[in-house]
This record gives C-alpha cells, sequence and structure tokens, in this order.
C-alpha cells in the first residue's frame, strides 16, 4: 500500500504541476489571444481572455505576433510589448564592416529602422560563426567564419535596442552537395543541377539534411537571434529537375512543409520567432509555382511568412500593372492583399520584403525616397507586422524612411 501512495505521489507531482497566468499588452493592458507560450520544451497558446494553463518550468517562454519575446520566471501576469520590425538585410560581411555596419547603425538611429537581418547561413553553404557542428566541419562550411563570438554579437545589438533576425539559407547549399552529392538535386540525365549561379541546391524532399541545416538554426537561436528566417526554402525554379519523390506539387509542398515543422518543433524552446521567405508571385496563384510554397501549406507553421515583393522581381508584372517599377505601391499592396485570402490569418502575420536597389528589369531606374516611401505606405495600409529593405550590396541611405 505504502508503495501505491508514493507512485501516486509521483504521478500526482508528474502530471499535476501546472502554472497559470494572463498574457497581456504592456502598453493598453488588454489581453492578448494566441500569444505562444512555451514549457518544457513544448507550445502552447493563450485563450481569447488571454489565459494559460501549461506544466510547470523554472522559465516561461512568451511571445506574440505583433509583439516581442520575454521569459519569466512563476505565474501570474505576463507582459508583451507590441513591436513591428522595420528592418536593413545585412550579409555576413556587411554585418562585419565597421564602415557598413556604422552606416546602417547610423540609419537605426536616425530614422523608424529598428531590426537587422543578418546571414548565419549564406548563400553559398558558409557558416558565418564558429560552429562545433561536426557536419559543417567537415563539409567545409568553416572556410570564412566572419562572428568570431556570436554570441556577444548579438548581445551588443541588444544593447543598443535592436531587433535581430539570423537568416538561414536552407536548401542552396553547395559544400553540402558537393560532400553528398546523393542528397542533391539532379537533372533528368542524372547529373547535379546547378543554377545560374553555378551552386548546388540540397533537395528538399531528402529528410537527412534537414537535421543539419535545423542545428545550425537552432545554435542561433541559442546565440540570442530573436528570429530565425528559413530563405531558399523551396525547390529550385527550374525546369527539367528530379528529385527522391516524385515531382509533383503535393510532394514538393510535404516537402517543405515537413521541413517547417521539424524546424519549428526543433527550436520551440528557444521561444524564438520563426519566419519564412516567398517568391511573390505565390501571393497570386494557388498552385505552388513548381518550388513547394503555398500561402495556405506554410503558413501554419512560421510566426511569419515574407513574401519577397521586389517590383523588379515581377517580370510579367501583376493584373492591370504590366509596368511593376510604375506601380510600387500597388505591387506591394495587391501581392500582401492576395496571400491573405490564401492564408486566412492576420496581416499580422506578414513583413514583406521590399526594394531598395536599382532596377534591373525594366527602366534602369534608382531606387529612391519616393519609390521606398510607396513600398512602405502599401505594406502599413494592409497592416504587416514591418517590412525588410533588400540590397545585395548592404548600401542604405534615409532616403524614404521617417
Amino acid at each position: 500500500m505504502r508503495a501505491l501512495l508514493v507512485l501516486a505521489t509521483a504521478i500526482s507531482l508528474t502530471w499535476g504541476a501546472f502554472i497559470s497566468g494572463t498574457v497581456l499588452d504592456k502598453k493598453t493592458s488588454k489581453p492578448i489571444a494566441n500569444a505562444i507560450i512555451v514549457s518544457q520544451g513544448k507550445e502552447y497558446r493563450s485563450d481569447c481572455n488571454g489565459s494559460f494553463k501549461v506544466p510547470s518550468s523554472p522559465i516561461i517562454g512568451v511571445r506574440a505576433v505583433g509583439y516581442d519575446r520575454k521569459f519569466y520566471k512563476g505565474s501570474g501576469k505576463m507582459y508583451l510589448n507590441p513591436f513591428t520590425p522595420k528592418a536593413l538585410y545585412l550579409s555576413s560581411f556587411g554585418a562585419t564592416s565597421s564602415k557598413i555596419m556604422g552606416n546602417a547603425k547610423h540609419i537605426l538611429e536616425t530614422t523608424e529602422i529598428n531590426a537587422f537581418v543578418i546571414d548565419v547561413k549564406m548563400d553559398r553553404g558558409q557558416i558565418a560563426f564558429k560552429t562545433a557542428n561536426p557536419v559543417a566541419n567537415a563539409i567545409g562550411a568553416q572556410e570564412v567564419v566572419l562572428f568570431k563570438d556570436v554570441k556577444k554579437f548579438v548581445a551588443d545589438l541588444h544593447k543598443e535596442g535592436i531587433y535581430v533576425i539570423a537568416r538561414v539559407v536552407s536548401f542552396k547549399d553547395t559544400p553540402y552537395v558537393t560532400a553528398h552529392p546523393e542528397m542533391g538535386v539532379h537533372t533528368t540525365d542524372g547529373s547535379l543541377f546547378k543554377d545560374k549561379e553555378g551552386l548546388y541546391w540540397i533537395d528538399p524532399s531528402r529528410k537527412e539534411p534537414r537535421e543539419y541545416i535545423i542545428n545550425i538554426a537552432a545554435e542561433a537561436a541559442a546565440a540570442g537571434f530573436d528570429e530565425i528566417q528559413f530563405d531558399y526554402v523551396r525547390f529550385p525554379d527550374r525546369k527539367g529537375v528530379k528529385f527522391s519523390v516524385e515531382n509533383t506539387q503535393a510532394e514538393r509542398v510535404k516537402a517543405i512543409t515537413s521541413f517547417l515543422e521539424a524546424a519549428r518543433t526543433r527550436l520551440t524552446p528557444y521561444n524564438v520567432f520563426i519566419s519564412a521567405d516567398i517568391f511573390g508571385y505565390v501571393s497570386w496563384h494557388d498552385a505552388d509555382i513548381e518550388i513547394g510554397q503555398r500561402v495556405d501549406a506554410l503558413s501554419p507553421y512560421v510566426d511569419y511568412l515574407s513574401p519577397m515583393l521586389y517590383p523588379s522581381g515581377f517580370n510579367a508584372g501583376i493584373p492591370g500593372y504590366p509596368d511593376p517599377v510604375k506601380a510600387n505601391y500597388e505591387i506591394v499592396k495587391l501581392s500582401l492583399d492576395k496571400a491573405l485570402q490564401k492564408s486566412g490569418t492576420s496581416p499580422l502575420s506578414y513583413r514583406p520584403w521590399l526594394q531598395a536597389f536599382k532596377d534591373y528589369a525594366f527602366d534602369r531606374r534608382i531606387y529612391g525616397a519616393k519609390e521606398i516611401r510607396d513600398q512602405i505606405s502599401a505594406a502599413e495600409a494592409f497592416g504587416s507586422c514591418g517590412w525588410i529593405l533588400w540590397n545585395p550590396r548592404n548600401v542604405y541611405s534615409t532616403q524614404g524612411l521617417k
């Protein structure tokens, strides 16, 4: 009998130890519905009154779309600040350049910019920070280590009040495919596929490489980044390629969504926001445009979708606007409207990429104050949770910024 009582007590302690609380808006003290609560490595949601009851944990992670993220000890009221990231993209080289970073910080100090998107897994597959990941070291992905102490780098940016997003280039990865050619995208003749830059791609339908990509993302989350952003989370947009599964929409979408689902599960303990970059034209199609990206399929697995709405990238225009660079507001606003219709979520679950580079496809115009402001105005009229300016050379000015 005594043994049974001891067992019952142990079960009660295991199953019955819960913590309750309410998530509130710091400015208004109003409850935040559907806030994310992280306890014991699992994700829970607040109800319509902002209330939650979760298994007890020494530290509770709390975040919500349109707000910041916090960590709390104990129970009770938990407050989040409304936050709208307005970001500049910086490559790893730009972020570690005193000149480029100095200019970016000057813009941040003098305008509405309050966030940076920074590469940690670069376009050519290099990992920008020192990692103990055995795969990265084995395949030569540590030839260029730009962040000598990535935790300190992120902590220093946080001290300046900067929201920091880690960009993880996912399936474009020459070092990995060079080391493991069987995991690469192949052409129909059996050779490895190379894109226009001469780079190899991981076959997204292969499960083996996912762990490697997600582990790099987890290291970035552990280093303190506020958000993990997966880019090139798609199949290459090319004809004549083949994968380990049949090249159908169902299989392609399944591969991308299962990757994001696995990434979200792995990153849950860090209470980090998760986002994914998608093609601009994905907003306009019900199908996956042969790359595995469909708005309705991807949105359940990320906090934010970031469609790349560069007018120069809309080579075929959009209905009613055949010359995109003359319709910057319309390209952004209508694309976001279309995406929202498909996802059925909230405008706050979107944060678009906007063009801050010279047009290359139409009249070669410089994207200055008017072009940049028109795009920002469209995103804000839509109600997105901020926006990100993209210039691959990291050349930015205060033009078009408040």
